[in-house]
Protein backbone atom coordinates (compact mmCIF):
# COMPACT_ATOMS: atom_id res chain seq x y z
CA UNK A 1 0.00 0.00 0.00
CA UNK A 2 1.24 3.41 -0.82
CA UNK A 3 1.42 6.12 1.88
CA UNK A 4 0.21 9.57 0.52
CA UNK A 5 -1.89 12.06 1.57
CA UNK A 6 -4.58 10.82 2.63
CA UNK A 7 -2.92 7.77 5.32
CA UNK A 8 -0.61 11.21 6.03
CA UNK A 9 -3.86 12.74 7.03
CA UNK A 10 -5.26 9.49 9.19
CA UNK A 11 -1.49 9.40 10.90
CA UNK A 12 -2.31 13.16 11.83
CA UNK A 13 -5.62 12.05 13.36
CA UNK A 14 -4.36 9.00 15.26
CA UNK A 15 -2.64 11.21 17.44
CA UNK A 16 -5.01 13.62 17.87
CA UNK A 17 -7.44 11.40 19.10
CA UNK A 18 -5.90 11.64 22.40
CA UNK A 19 -7.60 14.66 22.81
CA UNK A 20 -10.21 14.75 20.81
CA UNK A 21 -11.51 11.36 19.60
CA UNK A 22 -14.84 12.50 19.06
CA UNK A 23 -13.23 15.15 16.45
CA UNK A 24 -11.54 12.87 14.92
CA UNK A 25 -14.42 10.19 14.50
CA UNK A 26 -16.50 12.70 13.06
CA UNK A 27 -13.51 13.49 10.05
CA UNK A 28 -13.38 9.30 9.86
CA UNK A 29 -17.42 9.98 8.77
CA UNK A 30 -16.58 12.64 6.34
CA UNK A 31 -13.64 11.57 4.34
CA UNK A 32 -15.14 7.91 4.45
CA UNK A 33 -12.39 6.22 6.59
CA UNK A 34 -12.68 3.50 9.15
CA UNK A 35 -10.90 3.16 12.37
CA UNK A 36 -9.16 0.17 10.33
CA UNK A 37 -7.78 2.52 7.96
CA UNK A 38 -6.75 4.83 10.93
CA UNK A 39 -4.89 2.26 12.55
CA UNK A 40 -3.27 0.73 9.34
CA UNK A 41 -1.74 4.48 8.80
CA UNK A 42 -0.90 4.59 11.86
CA UNK A 43 1.12 1.49 11.86
CA UNK A 44 2.76 2.18 8.31
CA UNK A 45 4.13 5.26 9.65
CA UNK A 46 5.83 3.78 12.59
CA UNK A 47 7.33 1.28 10.03
CA UNK A 48 8.45 3.90 7.85
CA UNK A 49 10.15 6.02 10.59
CA UNK A 50 11.92 3.18 11.90
CA UNK A 51 12.98 1.45 8.32
CA UNK A 52 16.50 2.12 7.52
CA UNK A 53 15.29 2.12 3.88
CA UNK A 54 12.75 4.54 4.14
CA UNK A 55 13.62 8.44 3.39
CA UNK A 56 13.62 10.63 6.05
CA UNK A 57 13.04 14.39 6.66
CA UNK A 58 11.64 16.45 4.01
CA UNK A 59 12.41 13.73 1.86
CA UNK A 60 9.50 11.47 3.27
CA UNK A 61 7.09 13.97 3.40
CA UNK A 62 7.57 15.35 -0.17
CA UNK A 63 7.67 11.53 -1.41
CA UNK A 64 3.76 11.27 0.51
CA UNK A 65 2.77 14.85 -0.37
CA UNK A 66 4.26 16.00 -3.49
CA UNK A 67 6.23 18.89 -3.69
CA UNK A 68 5.53 21.71 -1.01
CA UNK A 69 3.72 24.51 -2.67
CA UNK A 70 5.40 26.79 -0.36
CA UNK A 71 9.47 26.97 0.50
CA UNK A 72 10.74 29.76 2.13
CA UNK A 73 13.51 30.72 5.33
CA UNK A 74 12.19 32.25 8.95
CA UNK A 75 14.58 33.39 11.76
CA UNK A 76 14.62 31.14 14.78
CA UNK A 77 16.52 33.12 17.04
CA UNK A 78 20.10 33.85 15.49
CA UNK A 79 19.50 31.35 12.69
CA UNK A 80 17.90 31.04 9.29
CA UNK A 81 15.74 27.89 9.16
CA UNK A 82 13.76 26.89 5.64
CA UNK A 83 10.30 26.42 6.40
CA UNK A 84 8.18 24.02 3.68
CA UNK A 85 4.61 24.05 3.77
CA UNK A 86 1.55 21.68 2.26
CA UNK A 87 -2.39 22.22 2.07
CA UNK A 88 -3.91 19.03 3.21
CA UNK A 89 -8.00 18.87 2.38
CA UNK A 90 -8.80 17.83 5.78
CA UNK A 91 -8.03 21.02 6.73
CA UNK A 92 -8.53 23.59 3.74
CA UNK A 93 -7.87 26.99 6.22
CA UNK A 94 -4.15 25.98 7.10
CA UNK A 95 -1.47 24.49 6.05
CA UNK A 96 1.12 21.64 7.68
CA UNK A 97 4.40 23.71 7.65
CA UNK A 98 8.05 21.77 8.61
CA UNK A 99 10.69 24.14 9.77
CA UNK A 100 14.21 22.31 9.18
CA UNK A 101 17.05 23.21 11.04
CA UNK A 102 20.60 24.21 9.18
CA UNK A 103 21.43 20.26 9.11
CA UNK A 104 18.20 19.69 7.22
CA UNK A 105 16.65 17.70 10.42
CA UNK A 106 12.75 18.46 11.16
CA UNK A 107 13.07 20.20 13.94
CA UNK A 108 9.32 20.91 14.17
CA UNK A 109 5.92 20.05 12.43
CA UNK A 110 2.69 21.67 12.35
CA UNK A 111 -0.29 23.87 11.55
CA UNK A 112 -0.34 26.99 10.78
CA UNK A 113 -2.45 29.98 9.15
CA UNK A 114 -0.70 30.46 5.63
CA UNK A 115 -1.41 34.09 5.88
CA UNK A 116 -0.32 34.78 9.52
CA UNK A 117 -1.82 33.85 12.39
CA UNK A 118 -5.54 35.26 13.06
CA UNK A 119 -7.24 37.42 16.04
CA UNK A 120 -9.74 35.41 17.75
CA UNK A 121 -12.48 36.11 20.52
CA UNK A 122 -13.02 33.70 23.14
CA UNK A 123 -16.25 32.08 21.24
CA UNK A 124 -13.47 31.34 18.26
CA UNK A 125 -12.24 28.45 20.34
CA UNK A 126 -13.55 25.65 18.56
CA UNK A 127 -11.89 22.29 18.13
CA UNK A 128 -9.71 22.11 15.11
CA UNK A 129 -10.85 26.27 14.47
CA UNK A 130 -7.33 27.64 15.14
CA UNK A 131 -3.50 26.92 15.40
CA UNK A 132 -1.52 27.69 18.48
CA UNK A 133 0.42 31.15 17.14
CA UNK A 134 -3.76 32.55 17.12
CA UNK A 135 -4.43 31.61 20.39
CA UNK A 136 -0.73 33.23 21.85
CA UNK A 137 -1.98 36.46 19.49
CA UNK A 138 -5.15 37.00 20.98
CA UNK A 139 -4.93 36.41 24.51
CA UNK A 140 -2.11 38.88 25.89
CA UNK A 141 0.35 37.39 28.03
CA UNK A 142 -0.24 33.44 26.66
CA UNK A 143 2.25 31.22 27.37
CA UNK A 144 3.28 28.41 25.13
CA UNK A 145 4.37 24.81 26.07
CA UNK A 146 5.04 21.42 25.40
CA UNK A 147 2.35 19.23 25.99
CA UNK A 148 2.33 15.71 27.41
CA UNK A 149 3.07 13.94 24.36
CA UNK A 150 5.42 13.79 21.16
CA UNK A 151 3.55 16.57 18.80
CA UNK A 152 1.29 18.16 21.93
CA UNK A 153 1.63 21.54 23.16
CA UNK A 154 -0.59 24.16 25.38
CA UNK A 155 -0.58 27.90 25.78
CA UNK A 156 -2.43 28.84 29.46
CA UNK A 157 -4.08 32.12 29.17
CA UNK A 158 -6.50 34.32 31.18
CA UNK A 159 -9.85 35.66 30.10
CA UNK A 160 -12.69 37.39 32.03
CA UNK A 161 -10.09 36.16 35.01
CA UNK A 162 -10.38 32.46 34.69
CA UNK A 163 -7.19 30.89 34.25
CA UNK A 164 -7.36 28.13 30.95
CA UNK A 165 -4.95 25.66 28.92
CA UNK A 166 -5.61 25.37 25.36
CA UNK A 167 -4.41 21.94 24.74
CA UNK A 168 -3.01 21.28 20.70
CA UNK A 169 -1.78 18.42 18.53
CA UNK A 170 0.69 19.36 15.57
CA UNK A 171 -0.14 22.67 16.68
CA UNK A 172 -3.94 22.59 15.76
CA UNK A 173 -6.50 23.28 18.71
CA UNK A 174 -8.25 20.55 20.28
CA UNK A 175 -9.83 21.16 23.02
CA UNK A 176 -9.89 23.78 26.07
CA UNK A 177 -9.35 23.44 29.97
CA UNK A 178 -9.54 25.18 33.09
CA UNK A 179 -6.13 25.73 34.24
Amino acid sequence: MGFGVRQFELTLMHRMRDLNAERVEDALMDMGASRAELRAAHTQWTKMAHSVRTRKGLAALRTMLGPPPYEGTTPVGSLTCRVARWALPSWPDLEFEVLLGPDGAIWNQWFVRPHGDKALAFVDLVPWGCVVGDVVRSFPGAAQGEGSAPQHWVVDFAHEGTDYRARFVYGLFQRLDRA
